[in-house]
């Protein structure tokens, strides 16, 4: 059986490089270094990910081939930052050697550390995450057109919403459905531009009409849900997101949202905690980099429910979901 801790003994005054000085060798220890570890081991694994193929991959493909990406890496990220740590304590005690243990353990504590540190900086510093992230893994008849002009339009729509010009967008997008009625990525996309606009009544409408003709849309349901926060009607908000939970049960955004409303708006904070603690449960269990987001509103509410001496709940709401309890 493989051994998933591993102790390294090190010799800490070991030159990791040497550089001839008036005929002398430079001891260069990397507590000597000012490198970022997590910055320099993070964008290698995002280039990584930017090179993930995402095609007609689902959402749960596309998370494991993120996670395999970051799994590479954090082995020789805990390493050398556990090597730096140790060079820096050796210095202020004056010891020569120390062990190191590196744990390989993918389900214990201390690489979860590591792998989270990791996942947090690529949340904050690698665009392409969240653009892998956000890819909508629900295909159906009606997401493209056979229509050659229809799809025309459509690609000129795309186009103008990568350069910004929503407005545009839109009209492209609108005479895409001329030709193809049931054209529901077209809606879709339309909303999303109306939504940019901050014009929200006339997004949940052409969200409405792609519903009208796919009924389990989860894009559109979803985006319906944030265009309704967007004007202030919360309930409204919580119903479209429970309308989603009925077509995808385990999708954790809808927790998210939710948690993230009576949060932020509804100040009922038992409430946005359970929720808030599903999404991350889900989240974690779907190797999902949005995890992150959940664990900073958790925190968010852990201050709110602090401030009104709640903490008791807090703990036992955790506890509920299992989260930071050892059984």
């Amino acid at each position: 059986m493989l051994r998933l801790i591993y102790t390294l003994t090190l010799v800490l005054l070991t030159t990791i490089a040497a550089f001839a000085q008036d005929e002398k060798s430079k001891e260069v220890k990397l507590s000597d270094l000012n490198i970022d570890f997590k910055k320099s081991t993070g964008d290698g694994i995002c280039k990584c990910i930017d090179s993930i193929q995402t095609g007609s991959k689902s959402r749960d493909s596309i998370n494991a081939e993120i996670k395999a990406c970051i799994d590479d890496k954090v082995m020789a990220y805990q390493m050398i930052v556990k090597l730096s740590d140790a060079q820096k304590q050796a210095e202020k005690s004056g010891e020569k050697s120390t062990n190191v243990e590196i744990n390989t353990n993918t389900n214990s504590e201390t690489y979860k550390k590591y792998y989270y540190e990791l996942q947090e900086y690529l949340m904050d510093h690698c665009p392409a995450l969240k653009t892998k992230l956000a890819i909508n893994d629900r295909l159906s008849e009606y997401s493209l057109s056979r229509n050659e002009e229809a799809m025309k339009f459509y690609r000129k729509g795309l186009e103008e919403t990568q350069k910004g010009d929503f407005q545009a967008a839109i009209v492209n997008y609108e005479k895409a459905v001329v030709f193809d009625p049931k054209f529901a990525f077209a809606y879709d996309n339309m909303g999303i531009c109306y939504r940019r606009l901050n014009k929200y009544n006339e997004a949940i409408e052409a969200y409405e009409k792609s519903l009208k003709i796919d009924p389990n849309g989860t894009m559109p349901l979803q985006n319906i849900a944030i265009a309704y926060g967007y004007k202030g009607e919360y309930k409204k908000a919580i119903k479209a997101y429970e309308r989603l939970s009925k077509i995808t049960p385990n999708n954790p955004e809808v927790f998210y949202g939710i948690g993230l409303i009576y949060h932020s708006n509804l100040n009922d904070q038992e409430k946005a905690l359970d929720n808030m603690c599903q999404a991350l449960v889900l989240y974690s269990e779907q190797n999902s980099a949005y995890r992150t987001d959940a664990e900073r509103v958790i925190s968010m509410i852990y201050k709110a429910m602090k401030e009104a001496n709640q903490l008791e709940l807090f703990n036992s709401i955790l506890k509920k979901h299992k989260i930071g309890v050892n059984e």
